[in-house]
């Protein structure tokens, strides 16, 4: 019996040369909703394969802290569902990396237990591959002291009580691991934490495309229709042919041009022209994007450096405590001009009232709306804002201290002396009661650092099954 990549290879090879490779975007991030036109045109395309994404560090260090999916049990399964039903039909590969948002082992689990019951459910057969992107401790380690961790941005030197420290530590696979998966006879791959674009990249790089404009390709279409004007998530269809691709969405309303791809070429890049993956680096700068309607456009001149040292980008979160935020708002032109030295006041209160911990302090954070929440400001606007919101964020080391400091904060803001006051109180409004809530753990990324290794296959284990 031939596996979904022998049967795709053989698609597309012939006559010494290489087909037009039909690469399908379901989703630029899966648990969100994949608009059904665009999903089922995409399926009429005939692609040789099907990806999506599933996650990032973009929601913030919770997720990977907590071990907990971003997105809905019921949107995700929805997703799921109609990328494994799509793929079976046509008897294509089906590739989604970051698991469960953040990529960790819970994540991974989770995301396989809904793949498991979409497959009972729905009477669906097929060889189910899942690589896991948890890093080894000791090995991240001995990395360290070896001195191959180097930090990324303004993100401190790594040190081993970060890793004992980290709730979750992952890695950013690349193509090298959905490939062996593809290779061990793969029909559906479910990945830990991945590069995006190695979930578009991995096949062409497999069948021999050239892999400067396939991997150009996969930075582009992992976003699905993002890089069109107006820009949406609907599925699009990359279509690689020799030094060239051509982006073509499944939306109809929704157009690649030459400037709104090549400006989402810059997308989470810090360098406008060079890509830095695990296996090499994409290099842009002599890209060339032109117009081939008015529906789609066509991308060329791109180049790929293979790594002459591999690396694994490495991500983990911590636990920092228990929040709670207290919630009001205020258009009181006294209250508004105020507002510095009225929260500066109460938080001064508050302290005297509930003393930390010394072992154990608690924070408390305000963020004025319409004053610099954003955007800080060195003075106060002229004019006045019409109206503030007022967040104050507590984090303490148990959910009980951090509401304690949320509602006492409360009360004294509600009653709180400032010059020009009229009114002992109903100076600031909740929005609801309690205006006081819990909000969940606090986390924050310490591990964010870039990792030599000599090798990633031991890193990236694969595990088959058969449903």
């Amino acid at each position: 019996m031939t596996t979904a990549i022998e049967r795709l290879r053989a698609s597309v090879t012939g006559g010494g040369k290489l087909r037009p490779l039909r690469v399908m975007a379901a989703s630029g991030q899966l648990g969100y909703g994949i608009p059904d036109p665009a999903f089922k045109a995409g399926l009429e395309q005939k692609p040789h394969f099907i990806g999506a994404d599933m996650g990032s560090i973009d929601p913030g260090p919770y997720y990977l802290g907590a071990g907990k999916m971003a997105q809905s049990d019921t949107m995700v399964r929805a997703d799921l569902a109609k990328c494994i039903a799509g793929a079976r039909k046509l008897g294509i590969p089906l590739l989604i990396g970051t698991a469960g948002a953040a990529g960790a082992r819970p994540h991974l689990d989770a995301t396989l237990d809904i793949v498991r019951d979409i497959a009972r459910t729905e009477g669906l057969h097929f060889k189910l591959a899942s690589i896991s992107a948890d890093m080894p401790r000791d090995f991240v380690k001995r990395a360290i002291k070896g001195q191959r961790v180097v930090p990324l941005g303004h993100t401190r030197e790594l040190t081993n009580t970060d890793v004992d420290n980290a709730t979750q530590l992952v890695g950013q696979m690349g193509m090298e691991a959905f490939q062996r998966a593809l290779d061990a006879g793969a029909d559906v791959v479910i990945a830990g934490r991945a590069c995006d674009s190695a979930i578009f990249a991995a096949i062409p790089a497999m069948l021999g495309y050239e892999m400067g404009p396939a991997l150009h390709m996969a930075k582009i279409v992992e976003c699905c229709s993002l890089c069109c004007t107006p820009g949406g998530r609907d599925t699009i269809i990359g279509t690689l042919d020799g030094g060239t691709f051509i982006l073509d969405s499944m939306n109809p309303t929704r157009h690649a041009s030459p400037m709104s791809v090549a400006a989402h070429s810059l997308y989470e890049q810090a360098d406008p022209y060079a890509v830095r993956e695990p296996e090499g680096t994409l290099h842009m700068r002599h890209a060339h994007y032109e117009v081939v309607d008015e529906h789609r456009a066509c991308v060329s001149g791109s180049t790929f450096e293979p790594a002459k040292q591999f690396t694994v980008k490495i991500e983990g979160a911590m636990r920092v405590g228990e929040r709670a935020v207290l919630l009001c708002g205020s258009t009181d032109p006294r209250v508004i001009e105020n507002a510095s030295s009225i929260t500066a006041g109460v938080e001064k209160l508050v302290r005297e009232l509930t003393p930390p911990r010394p072992e154990k302090p608690y924070s408390m954070t305000w963020r004025v709306y319409g004053l610099g929440a954003v955007m800080s400001r060195e003075s106060v606007p002229d004019p006045l804002p019409p109206e503030i919101f007022i967040l104050c964020e507590c984090i303490a080391d148990t959910a009980e201290e951090a509401r304690a400091v949320a509602t006492v904060t409360k009360q004294y803001l509600l009653h709180h002396g400032f010059p020009g006051r009229l009114s002992t109180a109903g100076n600031v409004a909740f929005p609801f009661t309690p205006p006081e809530l819990a909000a969940a753990t606090a986390y924050r990324f310490n591990v964010y650092h870039v990792m030599e290794v000599d090798a990633l296959e031991p890193l990236f284990p694969v595990h088959l099954e058969q449903l």
